[in-house]
């Protein structure tokens, strides 16, 4: 039987809610990082802009044991070729989820994912012309926008400078040499803190500073600029242009550090003066007092009441749940979609009762 082939707009659009992501391949870019690649798991196409990221839910907790992991990584791949995304990670010393796909996650076998969402994005900040400023596996969202660049608008101005350890951690390294010699105003500037002996780096070496950008970019001051990388690295890119009056404004920087889990039990009775507000969880059949100014995620977890997070700042939206009743103040960070709230759904990680709710939990 012949192969049937849709077109684009006879498929519809992968659904998170429906449908699972099916890896089908796996490529080294580095000694410690891969890309995994995916498809829907029915026939259909990915719809997200360039520099959006997904959370993966991951069949391994700490030690090994097998329950779900949300995971969050910013797609590497470009919208502008619909049909799988991918996502590149690298894996660090004490990596859970990020070491079980690099051990396990093969070709043919599928996994949960949510999103995608993000506003870490040209298509969200629109500029003239961009610098992209990233370290490590911070390339990623910088090489989705760029890829989609060159699909959509090659003559698109940027300057595209990224920070590694050594030449043999540049993550892309090959394709964007092409992608510069394509694009005639793509200008790329790779810097290595230090280059070992056997490697013929006639490129920039050290820490990024003024003079490293200046050379590649004149005009900085002129650029809309985002930043990606380790948080120490973006607070020092921040401070650096802070202190050259840049205008923030056109300042953008992605970051996933997760807050720190809280786990002190909340009180059972109020202070004089407040009033504590209940949150019901419907699927658990159980229902607690809520701390006034405490989310419904401290709640849950206070309480043994198990609600999925990562990011736990509103970004990443693993912690989506339907709020059935009640009213809450959301305080989100791009973590949930308009139509989303419409239908009733909140992170519970920034949701903070008015009153009594109920929780689909």
């Amino acid at each position: 039987m012949a192969a049937v082939y849709p077109h684009l707009d006879e498929m519809q659009p992968w659904n998170a809610r429906l449908q699972l992501l099916e890896c089908i391949s796996v490529t080294p870019e580095t000694a410690d990082v891969m890309t995994f690649i995916f498809k829907p798991e029915k026939p259909g196409w990915f719809r997200y802009i360039p520099g959006q990221f997904v959370t993966l839910e991951l069949p391994v907790g700490p030690n090994g044991v097998k329950e779900p992991t949300m995971r969050t990584y910013t797609l590497s791949s470009s919208p502008s070729r619909p049909f799988t995304v991918a996502v590149t990670v690298k894996a660090q010393k004490d990596s859970i989820g990020t070491r079980w796909m690099f051990d396990n996650l093969k070709p043919g076998m599928k996994i949960r994912a949510l999103g995608p969402l993000g506003d870490f994005s040209y298509v969200k900040h629109p500029g003239q012309k961009y610098l992209f400023i990233s370290a490590g596996s911070g390339i990623t969202p910088m090489m989705s926008m760029t890829r989609d660049l060159n699909d959509r608008a090659p003559s698109s101005d940027v300057v595209f400078i990224n920070c590694s350890r050594t030449p043999a951690d540049i993550i892309f390294r090959r394709e964007l040499e092409d992608l510069a010699r394509h694009m005639p105003k793509l200008t790329l500037g790779l810097i290595v803190e230090n280059s070992p002996r056997h490697d013929a780096w006639v490129g920039l070496q050290g820490m990024i500073d003024r003079a490293k950008i200046t050379m590649f970019a004149s005009d900085f001051m002129e650029r809309t600029v985002f930043c990606c990388g380790p948080e120490p690295f973006m607070t020092a890119v921040r401070g650096l242009l802070e202190g050259l009056d840049f205008d923030m404004k056109n300042y953008h920087q992605e970051s996933f550090a997760p807050a720190l889990p809280l786990i002190e039990e909340l009180p059972s009775t109020a202070a004089e003066g407040e009033v504590l507000a209940n949150v019901a969880f419907t699927m658990s059949g159980k229902e607690f007092p809520c701390q006034p100014g405490q989310t419904v995620l401290m709640t849950a977890r206070a309480n043994g009441v198990r609600i999925g997070a990562a990011c736990e700042s509103g970004l990443c939206g693993t912690c989506r749940v339907l709020l059935v009743s009640g009213e809450v103040d959301m305080n989100h960070n791009g973590g949930i979609l308009d139509d989303e709230i419409e239908e009733g759904y909140i992170l519970a990680c920034c949701s903070r009762p008015k009153g009594d709710v109920a929780v689909e939990a």
